[in-house]
């Protein structure tokens, strides 16, 4: 009895162990906050007919919007640009096609002045029809340039009744442009097909989807939301991985984006100089439907094509975004002095992927790439090129542990067994 649940124990340790000196360190964040630039911030209000409905706090939706606007208006930071564009708000009759071009530019994104702003918000009126998809197309052009953080608040009661134009499918067409703009999206109702489009609409720019039915959740939301905008914010560079590592772009140290089909494999090259260390991680998000079972695959191969080490990570349909990372300590050379030449090692990623029935597979799906090249582990005591770190000290401890533990559990089980046969 005792020798079985001794290896049982020591496996369990084992086990804990490993799990924590293989434990992927987070790496430190690549790039470095960009805001030279204003922050820019462009509302987009839903004005159609259907925000006369009284049932927010005992107002009506648009009422709740104009006194939470108001709020947000006098509380927003100094340094953020804003602007405010409508849909809905104009057009009043039953053609569709005219309906679906019912979106105006209220307020111009630029330096707020809040009695101007207050002012034209106190002329809606609750109007027409629901054009989402086209309110988002033309509220993408409504930015400046500039390296500011770039965010579009989208707040409706209702999902788009401008159909073939999916909401879901411009917001794609917009990340895929690269221009770091990230819409947030606010339902007014506890609907849940409205829920699924808003919340695909913010998860395709990285965005966030939230539902509110009163009127100081939305002022404090909106509020939490224009203050983000203004914090510092890491800029990622759009690159184009390539089919091959020969003719893929070499990268330095900093965060990427890129677009991956279904099924594809791009690669990158990274420059490591002995002693550095190369950290890297990737994540690919299913912005669309996809069927269960997928994985990504990012390997560190070296230009003859051996693979140095490779993370990997599987889901089943159950997340809509994977991440995997790797870790790669080039060790230094004796003699070489300072002028020791670089390694080129290519990054590839793949994934496994594939569209539900009926999905549109362009673009492709939004890939994220961190790099950093860092200094390698000091001395021989770290020893990371096992991928285990100082992962090591903890490791020897915990199985020491589990021994002695073991020995005092099977010396109190004898003892315990001889005075019950005494007994």
């Amino acid at each position: 009895m005792i020798r079985r649940k001794w290896p049982a124990a020591g496996v369990g340790v084992l086990l804990a162990a490993l799990t924590a000196g293989l434990a992927f360190p987070s790496a430190a964040a690549a790039g470095e906050p960009t805001g030279q630039d204003a922050p820019q911030v462009d509302l987009v209000l839903d004005v159609s007919g259907s925000m006369r409905t009284r049932d927010i706090d005992g107002q009506s939706r648009m009422a709740a919007a104009k006194q939470a606007f108001n709020e947000v208006l006098d509380a927003t930071p100094e340094e953020v640009e804003l602007g405010i564009r409508t849909l809905g708000a104009n057009y009043p009759g039953d053609d569709k096609k005219e309906g679906c071009k019912d979106t105006a530019q209220l307020y111009p994104v630029g330096p707020l002045d809040r009695t101007e702003a207050k002012t034209a918000v106190a002329t809606l009126n609750p109007t027409g029809w629901t054009p989402i998809g086209p309110a988002l197309l033309k509220a993408a052009g409504d930015f400046k340039g500039g390296n500011g953080s770039k965010r579009i608040v989208l707040i409706s009661d209702g999902e788009d009744t401008c159909a073939p134009l999916d909401p879901c499918e411009v917001a794609r067409e917009i990340a895929a442009k690269g221009i770091g703009l990230t819409i947030d999206t606010l339902g007014l109702v506890p609907n849940a097909k409205l829920s699924r489009q808003l919340s695909c609409i913010a998860e395709a720019t990285g965005g966030t989807y939230t539902s509110v039915e009163h009127q100081d959740e939305l002022t404090d939301r909106v509020n939490e939301l224009v203050d983000r905008a203004a914090e510092p914010v890491v800029t990622p560079v759009a690159t184009e991985g390539a089919a091959s590592c020969a003719k893929a772009p070499t990268l330095d140290s900093g965060l990427y984006t890129d677009r991956e089909e279904f099924g594809q494999q791009r690669w990158y090259r990274v420059d490591v100089l002995p002693g550095q260390e190369l950290r890297a991680s990737v994540s690919v998000a299913a912005d669309r439907a996809v069927n269960p079972d997928y994985g990504v695959l990012l390997r560190a191969v070296t230009v003859h094509n051996r693979e140095i080490v490779r993370g990997e990570a599987a889901g089943n349909g159950r997340t809509d975004v994977l991440s995997t990372g790797l870790r790669y300590p080039k060790p230094e050379r004796d003699g070489d002095g300072d002028g020791q030449a670089a390694e080129t090692v290519c990054l590839a990623v793949t994934n496994s992927f594939s569209p539900g029935s009926g999905v549109k597979t362009t673009p492709g799906l939004p890939l994220e790439l961190t790099i950093d090249v860092v200094e390698g582990p000091d001395g021989s005591s770290d020893v990371a090129s096992f991928g285990l770190g100082r992962g090591w000290w903890l490791l020897g401890t915990l199985v020491l542990a589990g021994f002695l533990a073991g020995l005092v559990w099977g010396w109190l089980s004898r003892w315990r067994l001889a005075v019950w046969r005494t007994s």
